[in-house]
């Protein structure tokens, strides 16, 4: 009797703990210990063909950044393919790219979710490419081939996954522009299906007056070719609800992977540690305010013309009205200046894009008009183009057209701005070009993420994410 409840409880556990990916678990975990024990922090869930998870993905196997889910077809894979599957959704889970996804869109708006499944499987695949013990699904897409593909970047594997993190890819491929075309329709069933969702959006926005649905450029067309009939694995982040606990959870997973790695060694499935690992990064708009706040911000200095409010308040004795000693003139405080002034250098030699500058407009409007700070606009490539003046709370820098198409020299805006006499520039460029002149004012470096590595030559730099 003892033994049959035994047997029984061992059912009920198995039950619960198997799915159709726990050989594959187990695999990673005999090659790959401590790496492959990432899987252990994840949910894994076997799906049936209702399963919104499988309709929502004709993969035999998906992931919402908290849970991977195994269609039926995952058990016809070999032993050494349903590994690779497995692995290539545990990264996908620690690294964090669905909500990752979500919080592009939140802050841009507008994310192609397939440009971003592309850009998330190539940095995936090449870190397990190395592993002879397991095997990826054919057709699926290196990162060092997409960036020789579609960016005409020739890198190698350990080079391309130091350098890129899927941000930073996605926006060097995704150069979508607004246009009567639509994305274009791409191979397999699932990108008819987009497509014509696509489609029916674009008439519904047309009735509504909203914005065209944007057109492929020459980059996003490679990659979407390149990657051919690749379907999408990346389903809604499952924790988007909860965007406080997110910051927390790339922590953790930051974390583990570090130690996973480590603890490896030559065993690790990851080829190294990417540039691509989750972090905890402060949105340079929280940046920009503190940095302006401060350098705008009403400075007290010491005034000798009148008296402060503790000198006033004893009428300048110490021991009373009567009789007492004379305290000695202890000065008043005074705002630094009556109204901030701040100088917006802008570059319109072309290599800064009109989506982020349209951000950067807006963010600098709010902060202008919070601030009451007078507003100087100078844009310009090689040489000043145009010069504008804005009074406190008046600027619209938004509707502002930019012209340019020039070299770069940051020498003749500087000197511009410094004929105003500003308390603090913004200089809004990619770093790509010269400068002979450092003015007496603080210069904030605002730079795309494309520029990066790019060194200010004076200042502080803030990359716009």
């Amino acid at each position: 009797m003892t033994s049959l409840m035994a047997d029984t409880a061992r059912q009920r556990r198995s039950a619960v703990y198997e799915h159709r990916g726990t050989r594959a678990v187990q695999r990673m975990v005999e090659y790959a210990p401590a790496t492959g024990g990432l899987a252990l922090w994840i949910r894994h869930l076997d799906t049936e063909p209702e399963h919104p998870a499988s309709q929502e993905s004709a993969l035999v196997a998906a992931n919402d950044g908290v849970a991977i889910y195994y269609g039926p077809g995952f058990e016809a894979l070999a032993p050494a393919v349903q590994t690779g599957v497995v692995a290539h959704q545990v990264l996908h889970v620690a690294l964090r790219h669905p909500q990752r996804l979500e919080a592009m869109q939140r802050l841009t708006g507008d994310v192609d979710p397939e440009l971003y499944n592309i850009c998330a499987d190539a940095i995936v695949n090449s870190t397990l490419a190395h592993l002879n013990w397991l095997e990826l699904p054919a057709g699926s897409v290196l990162l060092e081939d997409l960036l020789s593909t579609a960016l005409l970047y020739q890198e190698s594997p350990d080079t391309a996954l130091l350098k890129w993190d899927v941000e930073r890819l996605y926006r060097a491929v995704d150069d979508r522009r607004a246009g009567s075309g639509g994305r274009g329709e791409r191979r397999g069933g699932r990108g008819r299906r987009d497509h014509a969702k696509g489609a029916s959006r674009g008439a519904d926005a047309a009735d509504t007056g909203a914005a065209e649905p944007k057109q492929d450029g020459p980059r996003a067309a490679r990659a979407r070719h390149f990657a051919g009939a690749i379907l999408r694995d990346l389903l809604p982040a499952a924790d988007g609800a909860h965007p406080e606990a997110q910051a927390e959870q790339a922590r953790e997973w930051r974390e583990r992977i570090i130690r996973a790695h480590a603890g490896d060694g030559v065993h690790s499935m990851l080829r190294a540690l990417m540039a691509d690992i989750p972090t905890v990064r402060t949105p340079w708009e929280q940046l920009l305010r503190t940095q302006l706040t401060r350098g705008l911000s009403m400075q007290p200095e010491l005034s000798w013309s009148r008296p402060s409010r503790s000198y006033i308040a004893n009428r300048g004795r110490v021991g009373g009205d009567r009789g007492g000693m004379h305290m000695p003139w202890e000065p008043g405080r005074a705002s630094a200046r009556a109204v901030a002034r701040l100088a917006v250098l802008v570059d319109t030699s072309g290599s800064v894009e009109s989506p982020l500058l349209h951000r950067f407009a807006a963010e600098l409007e709010a902060i202008s008009r919070r601030l009451e700070a007078r507003v100087l606009v100078v844009a310009g490539d090689d040489q000043v183009r145009d010069v504008r003046a804005f009074e406190p709370g008046r600027s619209n820098l938004r509707d502002l057209v930019l012209q340019g198409g020039g070299g770069t020299d940051f020498t003749p805006l500087l000197v511009e701005a410094q004929r105003h006499g500003p308390d603090m520039a913004v200089f809004l460029t990619d770093l790509d070009g010269r400068v002979d002149y450092c003015p007496p004012f603080p210069v904030l470096w605002a730079v795309p993420a494309s520029a990066e590595h790019m060194q200010a030559p004076f200042g502080r730099k803030l990359v716009l994410m």
